[in-house]
Formats: structure tokens, C-alpha cells, sequence
């Protein structure tokens, strides 16, 4: 049995890693200054989707950004001490939004997105566990139907990819979720999908099995990473120093800040994303619903219905916005008018997101034994499970059939 990797990180991502390490007989250690899977992968909106391949740079988005930023109820707001970061960041992040550019993007997402529901199932088999996974569409749904065309450029790119689309009139839409508002006149049908029913419990339960196969978990701060003399890292953390001699570094957004006093500087921002969840609706949903104008996806999952939305560009550790917080509300009460909203819980988390929609994969070039498995944007739940068994093979010395060099971690 090969020495103990350890994972910064126990995140979906950081617990996907260790359960496909396991699988190839490595031993794990994750280390977390919180509970298993309740950070930024806990709050997502739960689509779990091998088509959602499509990146947040498309072309024409530079037109609608400015609308979206200075509109009071648009989906993109940066703090103001947050633009001299962010304007580079943009720039990047324009440069990607040209069709070229967002086709390639695509069939990178591709690898990590399409397998995602099968292997969900295969960690979630013999939990007990495994409703928490169930069958779903996406539905992308529009108040104007001359918007709603399977002809636009993600739409086009899903179909060539395989994906089963019907565009549906109000009718057609309101068999299929019966509790949305009438002023959604047309949608999308994207099938073939799934969602998970508690995005935090199967982080937990996939924790569990890790635990339960022998995985330690540590939990601490990680203040920093030095390299040894001798090869090998230190973690110096919060309850002393751990040594280690391979290192995935899954920690989402706070990955950059560690690898900064190794002089490795990423484009790596915070997109932080608000959801209400409403634990006595009175309304459910079949699938998981887009309301494409607003920009928010609803879905019923076992603490009620969860509204997720909005990307607030700024600095990590900034104080929630609960203007967001009621903006959500109002949103979810127009998508659904017979909500209930009295009993409601909210939360804030940061995606870490990087200019071109894709994370960063593999081995960190010149740091030996660091390897990178961190920046997954809106996409985390879907691309983690794949994540798991790429870094697993490289950690283990196998090489994936797979070109990893979109997701090159020094890339930018």
C-alpha cells in the first residue's frame, strides 16, 4: 500500500479524490477547517448534468453585461473595493467569449460533466443512501418565447453532443411543472439528467464511506505549504504541522492564497452565490427549473424548495449582501405565486471561479508531489466525481487516456 496522500479540502471535490484514491488501494487523509462537503458544495442548486458543458463566456455576453450590472434585480453585481481585481479578471473572461473559444471550452467540460450521474451512483451504491440521486430534466424556462430557440449556440452545442432537447409552449410547460408561473411562456426541456436531493447529505454520506474505508479526516486551517529539503510538503495548520509527501490541493477559492508564497499566481476570484430554501412550500417541482431571465434555478430537494442564483463578485471573507438575500425571495415568489415563503433559511457561498469556465487539473509544474484539483466555477457537483478519478490515476502514476491540457493548472 502506497504512503498516505493528503487532501486540502473536503469539499465534494477533495471527497470524490479520496474515494477514487481508495479504489486504487491508496490510503487518505483530508483536512478541513469545517465538516465534509458544507462549504461552497453544500448550497449549489443540485443539477447534476452530463450536458451542462456549457461555458459562462459565450458569444454576445459582453453586450448583456452591462444591463445585468447596473440593473437593481440583475444576476451580476462586483463590490466597489473589488474592480481593480476584477477588471483583469473581465478581460480574461471577454477574451474567452467568441464561439472557437467556447466550443473548445465545451468538449473540455464534456470530459468532466458526462459521466457525472453514473458515478454519483457508483459512490452511492451500498450507502443506503443512493434516492439521493434521482431522475430529472432541466428545464430552462423564458417569460418571451422568441427567446427560447434550439438554435442558440448552447443549445445547438448540447444536441451535437447528444443531448435529447424539446422546446415546449406554456401548455406542454405547465404538464411539466404544474406549480410555475403562467408568465413563463415557453421552455427548454433538457433530459437525460439528474439532481441531487440534498447536496450537503451526499457530500456527508460519501464522507462516511470514506471514513468507513479507512480515510482519516483532520480537522484544521491550513495557514501554508512549504516545500521540505528533501522532497515532500509541511502543512503548517491550525493544530500543528503535517507532513506529506503527495498533496492534492482541493480547497476550492482559498487554493490560490496558499499557493501565492510558492510564487504561482492564478486568476482565481470568488463567485460568490446566494439560495433561500424554503422548508414549507406548499408547491413542488418535478425537475430542476431555470428561470432564464433571472437567472435562478428551483428545485424541490428534502429541506424543501431551493431558489440559487446570483453571481456577486468579491472578496472572500466579505459579509453576505442581504440585499441578494431578498432579491431571491421576490424572484422565487414571481417563478412560483402559490409559495410559501414563511419558513425559509439562507446562504451565501463562493464558487471559485476561473476566466475560461475550467478548473485546474493535475500536476503543478515544479512543485513535485502537488497537484491541483481546484476552480470548478457553477460546476462542482457535476465535474467532481470525474475530477476524483483523473487526479486518482495521476496521483497513483497512471496516465489518463484523456488530453488534460485544457485544465493545465499554470495555463493562464
Amino acid at each position: 500500500m502506497e504512503d498516505t496522500v493528503t487532501i486540502i479540502g473536503a469539499g465534494i471535490v477533495g471527497i470524490c479524490c479520496a474515494l477514487s484514491l481508495q479504489e486504487r488501494g491508496v490510503k487518505v487523509r483530508l483536512i478541513d477547517r469545517g465538516a465534509p462537503g458544507q462549504e461552497t458544495s453544500f448550497g449549489n442548486a443540485g443539477v447534476i448534468s452530463p450536458f451542462s458543458i456549457i461555458p459562462q463566456a459565450m458569444p454576445g455576453i459582453w453586450k448583456s453585461i452591462p444591463k445585468m450590472l447596473l440593473h437593481p434585480n440583475g444576476p451580476l453585481s462586483v463590490r466597489p473595493t473589488f474592480w481593480p481585481r476584477m477588471i483583469p479578471w473581465g478581460l480574461r473572461f471577454l477574451a474567452h467569449s467568441n464561439e472557437a473559444s467556447a466550443r473548445a471550452v465545451s468538449d473540455a467540460m464534456e470530459i468532466l460533466c458526462q459521466p457525472s450521474v453514473m458515478l454519483y451512483r457508483r459512490h452511492l451504491e451500498g450507502t443506503g443512501s443512493e434516492d439521493l440521486v434521482v431522475d430529472s430534466w432541466y428545464v430552462h424556462a423564458f417569460r418571451n418565447d422568441s427567446g427560447a430557440s434550439l438554435r442558440e449556440l448552447g443549445f445547438q452545442i448540447r444536441q451535437e453532443k447528444g443531448a435529447d432537447l424539446e422546446l415546449v409552449g406554456p401548455e406542454q410547460l405547465k404538464e411539466v411543472e404544474p406549480a410555475i408561473s403562467p408568465a413563463f411562456k415557453a421552455a427548454v426541456l433538457i433530459k437525460g439528467q439528474a439532481r441531487a436531493r440534498a447536496p450537503g447529505q451526499i457530500a456527508e454520506v460519501l464522507a462516511s464511506k470514506a471514513r468507513a474505508q479507512g480515510a482519516e479526516f483532520i480537522r484544521a486551517d491550513v495557514a501554508a505549504l512549504e516545500k521540505e529539503v528533501n522532497g515532500g510538503w509541511l502543512l503548517r495548520t491550525s493544530n500543528g504541522v503535517v507532513k506529506a509527501e503527495k498533496l492534492i490541493l482541493a480547497a476550492g477559492v482559498w487554493s490560490a492564497n496558499l499557493l501565492r508564497p510558492l510564487g504561482l499566481k492564478m486568476p482565481l476570484t470568488a463567485e460568490r452565490g446566494y439560495h433561500v430554501e424554503f422548508a414549507d412550500p406548499g408547491v413542488s417541482l418535478n425537475n430542476s427549473v431555470m428561470d432564464v431571465d433571472a437567472k435562478i434555478v428551483a428545485s424541490s430537494m428534502l429541506g424543501g424548495v431551493r431558489v440559487a442564483g446570483s453571481s456577486e463578485f468579491a472578496a472572500i471573507d466579505a459579509l453576505p449582501d442581504p440585499r441578494k438575500e431578498r432579491l431571491l425571495v421576490k424572484q422565487a415568489r414571481a417563478m412560483l405565486p402559490d409559495l410559501n415563503p414563511r419558513e425559509m433559511t439562507t446562504w451565501m457561498g463562493r464558487r471559485p471561479s476561473f476566466p475560461d469556465s475550467l478548473p485546474a487539473l493535475g500536476a503543478i509544474p515544479d512543485q513535485p508531489g502537488l497537484f491541483a484539483a481546484f476552480g470548478h466555477s457553477h460546476y462542482g457537483l457535476m465535474m467532481a466525481p470525474k475530477t476524483g478519478e483523473l487526479i486518482a490515476d495521476l496521483v497513483a502514476g497512471v496516465t489518463p487516456n484523456t488530453d488534460l491540457s485544457p485544465f493545465e493548472p499554470l495555463r493562464f
